[in-house]
């Protein structure tokens, strides 16, 4: 029988549903990552079905898990983790009984207090590609606020601010049905690779409450469709969807907006 040709390690470990490649270099470069009794290196190879691979101390089984994508439809109150000692419920809760013992992770996340559309994977090469800074990927939200927001102020939003050394910002803001004084307590902002409650972060430092956060497309993949606790499996053509720039920004489906783009 003819061995297994080599593949790298991180490939492999993406491949079993461990996780995406992007976390599997940092697992290994943190030693979390063994191969026949040595902790691994960046970029080393093995030989599927005899190399022993194992991580953070388990094996690690060679059969490739069967690729499945999920738009889920996450409600307020659960996080997007596997494995979170400070909450009980997870969206990995979400999961059908069949397809629970699948190692899913998420290609993308939304905090605690949001809500909307998040793809979960077994495939740890659409989750890398999803999430790399070098593939935009254009994420839309609707933002409803305490306080009413003034079409005048919309730049801010696009320039961003400084907070804890970083800059916070989005690339393309609207408001959602403005009154006749040009302010709305809804608005629709564009972000591409957010950092963790970035959008939340922002409007606070504005001066503004965040009511409700819900992310409604990915791409030019709708939530749409998709109940609050349900999700749909999807197509390879759906799929590609959430790598396609959206059409021109015309704000919140359904509602009238007044928008500003970043043209930097």
């Amino acid at each position: 029988m003819t061995a297994a040709a080599p593949v790298r390690l991180q490939k492999y470990l993406a491949d079993a549903g461990v996780c995406s490649r992007r976390q599997a270099e940092a697992m290994i470069a943190q030693g979390e990552v063994w191969v026949d009794g040595a902790a691994a290196t960046l970029g080393q190879k093995i030989i599927p079905g005899v190399s022993r691979v194992t991580f953070a101390g388990k094996p690690v089984r060679g059969t490739p898990q069967p690729r499945i994508t999920l738009a889920v439809h996450k409600p307020r109150g659960l996080v997007c983790s596997n494995d979170d000692p400070h909450n009980d419920e997870t969206i990995f809760d979400l999961l059908p009984r069949e397809l629970a013992p699948l190692r899913f992770f998420c290609a993308g996340r939304l905090d605690k207090d949001s809500e909307g559309l998040v793809i979960i994977t077994t495939d740890g090469d659409l989750a890398n590609r999803l999430m790399h800074p070098s593939n935009i990927v254009v994420k839309r939200y609707h933002v409803i606020l305490k306080q009413r927001f003034s079409q005048s102020r919309l730049p801010q939003l696009i320039k961003g601010i400084m907070y804890e050394g970083e800059r916070l910002k989005v690339e393309r803001a609207a408001l959602v049905n403005p009154g006749a004084d040009q302010s709305s307590t809804d608005l629709d902002v564009h972000m591409h690779h957010g950092k963790k409650r970035e959008i939340r972060l922002l409007f606070t430092a504005l001066g503004y409450d965040v009511k409700r956060l819900r992310r409604y497309q990915i791409g030019a993949f709708r939530l749409k469709g998709i109940p609050l606790r349900a999700m749909k499996q999807l197509t390879s053509r759906e799929v590609a969807l959430l790598f396609k720039i959206p059409r021109p920004y015309h704000g919140a489906p359904d509602h009238e907006t007044t928008s500003v783009t970043d043209e930097s």
